[in-house]
């Protein structure tokens, strides 16, 4: 039949010219590879970062050693830039470098020193999550804030940066 001779043709066609379907593949791979030479933050967002739970502890260390600084833009950096901050000792969502500096300005005048009570850690592709509870020793004036605590990490631009952080006092 006719539908079966054109097959057959197309079939002849593509094994007389193995030459240009290389030439076409090489072409192919030579684009993608520049697109993604040219695109590393595609580039990924299409492979996983390996990552682990000690990984995910020490940012919170790394988080506690920046408020023992004293200097918000030392606490503010390690936020996306695209980061949302729901304090614990305010009612106003932070949602720019700006405000979140402007929030750590106001907390770290009280000297506030956090100790992890209880977590769980959830990895996943370029991001993870570190939720549970936290105590802050506020030593201007002594107090003792004991709070609930999530922090959404992600991969931004080759570095991990808090894209959430949400922490409220605890009940009771």
């Amino acid at each position: 039949t006719r539908g079966h001779r054109r097959g057959g043709e197309h079939r002849q066609r593509r094994l007389a010219h193995p030459a240009l379907s290389w030439l076409l593949r090489g072409l192919l791979a030579l684009g993608l590879g520049l697109l993604l030479w040219a695109s590393p933050a595609a580039a990924l967002q299409t492979s996983c970062a390996p990552l682990s739970e000690q990984e995910v502890s020490g940012w919170f260390e790394e988080w506690n050693q920046a408020l023992a600084s004293g200097d918000p833009s030392e606490v503010a950096k390690l936020y996306a830039d695209q980061a949302l901050l729901l304090p614990t000792l305010s009612p106003e969502l932070r949602d720019t470098r700006e405000g979140i500096t402007d929030y750590f300005t106001g907390f770290l005048r009280r000297h506030p020193s956090g100790t992890i009570t209880h977590r769980q850690i959830r990895l996943g592709c370029n991001e993870a999550v570190d939720a549970g509870t936290y105590r802050f020793a506020l030593h201007d004036p002594e107090a003792t804030v004991e709070a609930r605590y999530t922090f959404v990490y992600g991969l931004e631009q080759g570095e991990w940066r808090i894209q959430h952080h949400h922490s409220s006092l605890l009940p009771g």
